[in-house]
């Protein structure tokens, strides 16, 4: 019998409680970061500069399609965590059944379709026709990992909701591990280049898919998964879609909208253009460090909503909130303290490394604002409302980026007007974030006091 210890979302101290629960996330987004990290320095290494431009050019892509998948976990967690919250275990047994087909479905759309139209999707992006076939064989080697990855964070979204985030940290461990190893491999020994690292990624996702569908399978409790219980119920798939489609989609357009600003970039030398390459490397790291707490905030709030408990549901979002943007401005520190040592790590030339601390100065006095959006975001989603948050940050943080590239950058047309897009834009989507969030909750808490007044 499988046996693990979840912690209570619902009752005790928050603050230590919402610590336990993000620590392990945390640890888990860094490490998916330097896995990526350790493919593009193998096959740079020892593949040539030719493979990793054709790796390189994938970027996109693949962050749009992992982007999406990722939100689909999101709209499985707010959801297993509401009905957990409110003791409803057939309902929770029903959405993680549910969930699991609708996330494998979603794995198969994205592997046919990303298949299909690999050739026409590079093309679009400006491919160079010299790393056409290696970015086309790549990308289609990596896509055969879809399904595997839907099915990874299928289960890291049911697993986070009941307040286990060790697990999905120690699968993602052995399986970064793994891809690494055979990076390695197939890249040094078998002289694949761009294809063994993709092959190495796919490998190494159906392992983590693997540990995840086993764990989940092992759990008697109303969270296991069972192979005799798999069918999809209308209302349940309903609810999911609702929180996981805006979610993905929002992650999908914010890749298509940094487009615009790195045709801004593509506008300096090609000093300012590596420099700023190098830099953007902490961007992930942060936001990713940081959406740990903002999985925090949905968990937590959806579980004590579930429950009835409206003073914890206001109070997991200001502590949210307040972590989140601490976890901000102590990275940013670092940053700022030691970005040359940090840029040594992907470039040796001088003068790209000053380039790159231009940006670095720029976003590590930004990054910790970005909280108020995305935890407000996150908060929303939290109590059941995704469609709306996702509208306000397209136009916020989306639209309003793009018309800022072609008026306020356009005229003063230095590298400091282009990065100060990305504080603008989340200051104004916070805000509105903000807002509505506070709609949200005055709007959900009375339908809690009138069902408790009905009972």
């Amino acid at each position: 019998m499988h046996r693990t210890r979840h912690l209570s979302m619902t009752e005790g101290p928050l603050l230590p409680a919402i610590v336990r629960f993000s620590l392990p996330l945390m640890l888990s987004n860094v490490l998916q970061v330097l896995f990526n990290m350790s493919d593009i320095a193998v096959v740079g290494r020892f593949a040539g500069p030719a493979a990793l431009g054709a790796v390189g050019s994938t970027t996109i892509l693949i962050t749009l399609f992992t982007g999406f998948l990722i939100g689909m976990g999101s709209g499985v967690n707010v959801t297993v965590a509401r009905y957990l919250g409110a003791e409803s275990h057939r309902d929770v047994s029903e959405t993680v059944h549910t969930s699991a087909l609708l996330l494998l479905a979603t794995g198969l759309l994205l592997l046919a379709a990303g298949f299909a139209f690999t050739p026409g999707m590079l093309s679009l992006l400006g491919t160079k026709p010299e790393l056409m076939d290696g970015a086309v064989r790549y990308l289609r080697i990596y896509l055969l990992g879809m399904p595997a990855a839907a099915l990874f964070n299928f289960g890291s979204g049911v697993m986070s909701a009941a307040g286990d985030t060790r697990h999905p940290l120690t699968f993602l461990t052995i399986a970064g591990a793994l891809n690494v190893a055979l990076n390695i491999l197939f890249v040094v020994g078998f002289r694949m280049a761009e294809a063994g690292v993709a092959l190495a990624s796919t490998i190494s996702q159906y392992v983590s898919a693997a540990l995840t569908l086993i764990s989940l399978a092992r759990r008697p409790e109303s969270i296991g998964l069972h192979l005799n219980r798999l069918r999809l119920s209308a209302q349940k798939s309903a609810q999911v879609l609702a929180i996981s489609i805006p979610s993905g989609l929002q992650n999908a357009i914010f890749a298509i909208a940094n487009l615009f600003i790195q045709a801004g970039v593509n506008t300096f030398d090609a000093v300012m253009v590596e420099g700023n390459a190098a830099a953007a490397n902490a961007d992930a790291l942060v936001y990713d460090v940081m959406a740990a707490v903002y999985m925090a905030c949905s968990s937590f709030m959806g579980q004590n909503f579930g429950a009835g408990k409206k003073e914890r549901v206001k109070k997991s979002y200001l502590l949210c909130l307040g972590l989140s943007f601490g976890v901000g401005a102590v990275l940013s520190a670092l940053l700022l303290l030691f970005g040359r040592t940090f840029l040594s790590l992907f470039t040796s030339d001088a003068e790209v490394a000053q380039a790159g601390l231009a940006r670095l100065r720029v976003m590590g006095c930004s990054y910790a604002f970005s909280a108020l959006m995305d935890c407000s975001i996150a908060a929303s989603r939290g109590l059941g409302r995704s469609l709306v948050p996702t509208v306000i940050v397209i136009l916020g943080s989306c639209v309003f980026r793009v018309v800022w590239v072609y008026t306020v950058f356009a005229h003063f047309h230095t590298i400091l007007s282009l990065y100060l897009l990305y504080i603008f834009s989340w200051a104004l989507t916070g805000a509105a974030e903000l807002l509505y969030f506070l709609h949200c909750y005055r709007e959900r808490t009375a339908l809690l006091g009138k069902q408790r007044a009905d009972e």
